[in-house]
């Protein structure tokens, strides 16, 4: 049984940083690519951030780009998302999700359909 679970969630003030973890069990971590995705209250689900299976090639969606960096320790099964320069409009809940395969255009669909195995998610709440 699969299991993705995430963790590092919070409350946090605008200019401050946060790291989200995730653990993954129950799948060949290394052999999948991995995505972060947010959904704030009222909008859809959005992709914020993938990473290949060995963490070579990255994708940022504009809104985060510079601000926040994804990486994963495949020895660990730990995918982590480093958010830094918070803003009020990152405000929403944070899933990890693992991606149907290993093709790294998993990632450049930006779309959910991309991945299979999905966490409940942690929330990150920034103050202005």
């Amino acid at each position: 049984q699969v299991q993705v679970v995430e963790s590092g969630g919070g409350l946090v003030q605008a200019g401050g940083s946060l790291r989200l973890s995730c653990t993954a069990s129950g799948l060949t971590f290394g052999s999948v690519v991995m995505g972060w995705f947010r959904q704030a209250p009222g909008k859809e689900r959005e992709e914020v951030s993938c990473i290949s299976r060995f963490g070579v090639n990255t994708y940022y969606a504009d809104s985060v780009k510079g601000r926040f960096t994804i990486s994963r320790d495949n020895a660990k099964n730990t995918l982590y998302l480093q958010m830094d320069s918070l803003k009020p409009e990152d405000t929403a809940m944070y899933y990890c999700a693992a991606g149907r395969g290993p093709s790294f255009s998993l990632c450049q669909l930006r779309s959910e359909g991309g991945f299979r195995y999905w966490g409940q998610g942690t929330q990150v709440t920034v103050s202005s």
